[in-house]
């Protein structure tokens, strides 16, 4: 099957188109920054985010230690809101970029996966902020005793908030890395449900170490999710590996039928 593009740019006119579209992509960074820094300012972005804590601080604020940490939260939540507004426009000149380089078929799949593990990140997010955090905080607010008075600093509470939420968006990538490993032929089918009993230990100390809570609870929030993308992954990659099959079984056929007309050829001259 031809590409659908079949004229070939030189490399160097190729390293001027790459450099454009970065600059282009850094620039929508720095829009999308600056608009979110303004909707932020517009809104209790620090009363938000501190919900799951906001049960065991008794009426109290989080404090802060130093006069730029409240401006610093924002900058950061900024930035995080910034590459989510940005991220249309930067796929976009990655996919503008790369796309005439794709056979049309390999096309039909990019923006599924995309838009499919741009769910997968959000659902992990939204796991950690609404249920898992919450069973953190509690379990470890639980340790109060009437000789020590807790002082959460919103700077500490929402660097923990906020690298828990990306773990568990990262770790929902799983079927996506397990995909990709099969589509380059590293993993099958079979060797996934081979190492599932390793597969379901793994999650669970995954689990027990991204998540501080009481090891019972937060582990299997953890974990449960985890297990069961896997076994997503096992059976998405029957497709893939059914594809990849049919694809060298195609291959074969055409250089068997290449080998046998040369021979022919040979036989005739």
């Amino acid at each position: 099957m031809a590409r659908q593009n079949s004229g070939e740019m030189p490399f160097l006119d190729h390293l001027e188109e790459l450099r454009w579209r970065i600059i282009w992509s850094l620039a929508a960074l720095i829009v999308g920054v600056g608009l979110a820094f303004v909707l932020l300012m517009k809104i209790d972005v620090i009363g938000l985010l501190e919900g799951p804590i906001a049960p065991y601080l008794h009426g109290r604020k989080l404090v802060y230690t130093h006069p730029g940490d409240p401006f610093s939260i924002v900058l950061n939540a900024s930035m995080v809101l910034g590459v989510v507004l940005a991220l249309p426009f930067i796929i976009y000149q990655l996919w503008a970029f790369v796309s005439p380089a794709l056979y049309r078929h390999e096309k039909k799949v990019v923006i599924p996966l995309f838009l499919f593990a741009t769910f997968l990140f959000l659902s992990g997010v939204a796991l950690a902020f609404f249920v898992v955090l919450p069973l953190a905080v509690e379990w470890l607010m639980s340790f109060q005793t009437q000789a020590l008075e807790p002082m959460i600093t919103a700077t500490e509470y929402f660097g923990f908030a906020t690298s828990m939420a990306l773990a568990f968006g990262l770790c929902f990538e799983l079927p996506i890395v397990i995909l990709a490993l099969a589509a380059l032929g590293i993993v099958t089918p079979q060797f996934l449900n081979k190492y599932r009993r390793h597969a379901l230990v793994v999650c669970v100390i995954i689990g027990a170490f991204l998540t501080p809570g009481d090891l019972v609870w937060t582990t299997i929030a953890m974990a449960v999710p985890l297990y069961f993308l896997y076994e997503v992954s096992v059976l998405l990659t029957y497709g893939v590996y059914r594809r990849r099959q049919r694809s060298q079984a195609r291959r074969e056929a055409a250089e068997a039928a290449e080998a046998e007309g040369a021979g022919r050829r040979e036989a005739t001259a």
